[in-house]
C-alpha cells in the first residue's frame, strides 16, 4: 500500500465567483464560459476576459468579501 494523494478537476459553471491563490493567475475572476477542455475568466476589475486550459482543482469554500480590495 501507498499513500496517494488524488487531485479533481474543478467542476466550474457559469456565474459562479472564485478567488485563486497561489498561481501566477491568482486574483478574482468571475466564470463565464465552459467548455470541456477550457475556461473562461472574467477580472471583475478590468473586465478582461482570459481563456485557458481547464487548471484548478478544489481545495475550499467560504464567505469571504468579494472581489477582494
Amino acid at each position: 500500500m501507498a499513500k496517494v494523494t488524488l487531485f479533481k478537476a474543478y467542476p466550474f459553471e457559469v456565474g459562479q465567483k472564485i478567488r485563486i491563490e497561489g498561481s501566477p493567475r491568482s486574483g478574482d475572476w468571475e466564470v463565464v464560459k465552459v467548455t470541456e477542455h477550457k475556461v473562461t475568466l472574467r477580472c471583475p476589475i478590468s473586465k478582461r476576459d482570459m481563456t485557458w486550459s481547464r487548471f484548478c482543482y478544489f481545495a475550499d469554500k467560504r464567505e469571504m468579501d468579494w472581489p477582494q480590495p
